[in-house]
């Protein structure tokens, strides 16, 4: 007997799970729905930044490096464009020497390139792109091109390189640049602005190239590129432009540079020229040079060796941190701080028996029986040293210190290069924090005898020389001296004054600077002038003084015998000069290192600087070649520290 179907309770059960699979079903939509929802809505600007990072490059753009002018539009350093052969070590599968073979089978690669390659390759991330070699050849380029198929992970970039076209000229006041090494990688992290570096293979190393590279180096921009899956561009889909770096106008003249750098032939030594109205720095030569070229894509081993270990240091920057005493171009100062202080008149004179007793200590003039009586004027015009050592003595040391700092001895000038050296201005207070015994600290009254004329312990770079000679040319009206005079702005070209007014004036007397000027006149055009000889022809009036400085001290009782010294123990030859007398328009310092006699060996280069930037009068043909061949009397050394130790019973001097 069959049992009878409950229609009502099969109809509820069939209901339920019909509410069951359409809860379910909604359910599943709901959170598809929700899915789509927070993938399409919520949270559609991530995935799309994350696509866009997979399809999309950003890849930095660098800036075109700011030229370096001369005062006359001369370029110093600029940049052009060539082809590099680059590896990217993340991408290289194979042996990377055995690739390395293979490369060189199309493209010249020697050692030298394979060592700097390696070294690179330790400094730098796997994954950055590092040339093998640099400015190839249409023809390598052509050869690599047909065979790129072979070798993945390699490519050829147009890069822009730095080049400086008058080679070794000025190379102490442009610098170079050079790859960025690990150190430098640190310091740019440290800035605020390190993300301007991106993609930058290239800091500035030395110079002005490094004092200024903020503004060389310009503003980078960006491009936003699209790539394929194994990376390769496809197509650039917008570009921020970089903004090019500005343009340095220099106040050098390159010509005159020339000139004096080719006078001093193969002698050591500085000479630094300055326009006393405005502080522009005209010359800046340190002897001997090197060339800058050497440095941009890594100096090669045996040139680095060669510079480092020559005897010659052509590395050093000698007018700002080689240190010389002045010799007798101090006289000028100390004559005139007599006056201002009113411990001399011009006429008051003084009896040169060719010596100077003080403490049983005897002082030798550099003329033998002296000059004989001997007035302001005459003794800048001979350059008498016992006339100094009286007003040495008079003045004491703390007020020499006091007169002379305002015109920069023993001060940076604040030139816009590093490394500047503060040189030695001596007072009883640096003696006392110098030393450490007390026998040491003392302030000898003996010492002070041989400051008068130079010696001593007085050090001072040829920069501040010439700083001083151009303050005095400038009646005591302080300008800070520069190197840059101006930046440029690359797309408006609108130019900037870097040193616009003057710093301070020293308070002096125009009737006691008109003195001095006038007994430094007088040594150019007055017969028996230690630079008559030198000047009494020109076609201007100069001012001048020379100077001849010891490298080392003699015994007592011993006579200076430049045959018999050592080459570079011999004195150093030194020349400061100003010209026009009337509106000077140039003021120059110079010091030829172990030359001898400076109204012989350094007076000869002031002419020449001061014919050329006066009158646009070059060397002869015959002057250079005398100038180029230095034999061993009138070579020169690196730069010296004046001696402390000198006895000052033995300072005799010869200008």
């Amino acid at each position: 007997m069959n049992e009878l179907k409950n229609t009502e309770r099969e109809l509820y059960f069939f209901r339920m799970r019909l509410i069951f699979i359409g809860i379910f079903v909604f359910a599943c939509f709901a959170a598809l729905i929700t899915r789509f929802v927070w993938l399409q809505i919520i949270k559609h600007d991530d995935y799309v930044l994350l696509a866009d990072e997979n399809r999309i490059d950003i890849v930095p753009v660098v800036p075109n490096r700011g030229l370096i002018l001369d005062r006359n539009g001369v370029i110093l350093a600029q940049n052009y464009s060539a082809y590099t052969l680059e590896i990217t070590p993340s991408k290289i599968t194979e042996d990377m020497d055995r690739l390395i073979d293979d490369l060189s089978a199309l493209v010249d690669i020697q050692p030298k390139h394979r060592k700097r390659f390696k070294k690179l390759l330790d400094e730098s991330k796997n994954f950055e792109s590092l040339p093998i070699r640099t400015r190839l050849t249409d023809e390598e380029v052509a050869r690599f091109t047909a065979q790129r198929f072979r070798f993945p992970g390699v490519d050829i970039q147009a890069r822009l390189f730095r080049q400086y076209p008058q080679g070794d000229s000025a190379s102490h006041v442009i610098g170079y640049i050079g790859r960025i090494s690990p150190n430098d990688a640190d310091l740019i992290d440290d800035m605020e602005d390190s993300a301007n570096y991106n993609g930058t293979d290239y800091i500035g190393k030395e110079g002005l190239e490094k004092s200024y590279e903020t503004a060389l180096h310009g503003t980078t921009g960006f491009e936003r590129v699209e790539v394929s899956a194994n990376g390769r561009a496809v197509r650039t889909l917008s570009r921020t432009p970089p903004t090019s770096g500005q343009n340095l106008i220099l106040s050098i003249d390159i010509e005159l540079q020339k000139v004096i750098e080719e006078a001093f032939g193969d002698r050591r030594g500085a000479l630094v020229a300055i326009e006393p109205e405005t502080g522009d720095v005209l010359a800046f030569v340190s002897k001997p040079t090197y060339d800058p070229n050497l440095f941009v894509e890594g100096i090669d081993q045996q040139s680095w060796t060669e510079l480092n270990t020559s005897e010659d240091r052509p590395l050093l920057n000698r007018p700002l941190s080689g240190t010389y005493p002045p010799g007798s171009t101090y006289k000028p100062y100390m004559a005139l701080a007599a006056l201002e202080l009113g411990k001399r008149t011009p006429s008051q004179s003084v009896s040169d028996t060719g010596f100077f007793m003080f403490g049983g200590h005897r002082f030798n003039d550099d003329k033998p029986g002296g000059h004989g009586v001997v007035d302001m004027f005459r003794s800048i015009v001979v350059s008498c040293d016992t006339y100094y050592y009286m007003l040495a003595n008079d003045l004491g040391v703390d007020t020499i210190h006091d007169f002379m700092k305002p015109f920069g001895f023993g001060q940076k000038t604040g030139i816009d290069l590093e490394h500047e050296k503060m040189g030695l201005l001596p007072s009883t207070e640096w003696k006392r924090t110098a030393y450490k015994k007390a026998v040491q600290q003392k302030w000898y009254a003996g010492e002070t005898i041989s400051l008068g004329i130079g010696q001593g312990y007085n050090s001072f770079t040829p920069l501040q020389m010439a700083h001083a000679m151009a303050t005095l040319a400038n009646n005591g009206i302080v300008m800070k001296p520069h190197l840059v005079k101006m930046t440029e702005d690359p797309k408006s070209h609108q130019k900037t004054l870097t040193v616009p007014k003057e710093s301070f004036r020293i308070p002096l007397k125009q009737e006691n600077i008109d003195i001095i000027k006038n007994a430094m006149v007088g040594v150019t055009t007055v017969a028996g002038g230690t630079g008559y000889a030198k000047f009494h022809d020109a076609e201007y009036i100069s001012g001048g003084k020379t100077g001849t400085a010891q490298v080392v001290g003699i015994k007592k009782g011993e006579k200076y015998n430049a045959k018999n010294t050592a080459e570079r123990q011999r004195d150093n030859a030194l020349y400061i000069a100003f010209a026009p007398a009337d509106k000077p328009r140039i003021a120059l310092a110079m010091v030829v290192e172990n030359a001898g006699f400076g109204a012989e060996f350094a007076a000869p280069i002031a002419r020449k600087a001061l014919d050329y930037y006066l009158l646009g009068k070059r060397p002869s043909d015959k002057d250079k070649l005398s100038g180029i061949k230095a034999d061993a009397a009138t070579a020169a050394t690196s730069a010296t520290q004046a001696d402390g130790n000198t006895d000052p019973g033995t300072q005799e001097i010869r200008d």
